[in-house]
């Protein structure tokens, strides 16, 4: 592994889209050129998601990650982001393939929103018939 190497994933959730590089460094997350604690704010539940497939393979302190999110909403930003970092991972050491796919990382999420169908009020749901 070169020490200057950046690694690079894309991850994806609704319509959240993360670009994210790791680079050799201390841990530190950064987040549309902001800390990850600035963006997410107080969702704890985000900011837990966002670090867990770092610690579950041990590299906390080794990597800092630089990502760029569009789209979606933070619960969603939340999971595109986790899912690149997986995908990053992967390109630093095939090794954690194993790990990171038992905890479901590895896997997008493809749940996305219906559409809206003709003649109905959304996606499913019709407008109240009226027999007389």
């Amino acid at each position: 592994m070169a020490a200057t190497k950046k690694f690079y994933a894309t991850g994806k959730r609704k319509n959240a889209i993360a670009r994210v590089w790791l680079a050799p460094g201390s841990g530190q997350v950064s987040v549309n050129k902001m800390a990850l604690e600035d963006y997410f704010g107080n969702i704890v539940d985000s900011r837990q998601k966002v670090n867990t497939p770092m610690a579950l393979t041990d590299n906390v302190e080794k990597f800092d990650v630089i990502a760029t999110l569009k789209g979606g909403g933070k619960s969603a930003q939340a999971d595109a982001l986790r899912h690149g970092i997986s995908k990053a991972l992967l390109e630093v050491d095939p090794e954690n393939r194993m790990s990171l796919k038992k905890a479901g990382f590895l896997t997008r999420d493809a749940r996305v929103k219906e559409r809206k169908k003709y003649g109905k009020k959304g996606a499913r749901a019709s407008f109240q018939f009226s027999k007389r």
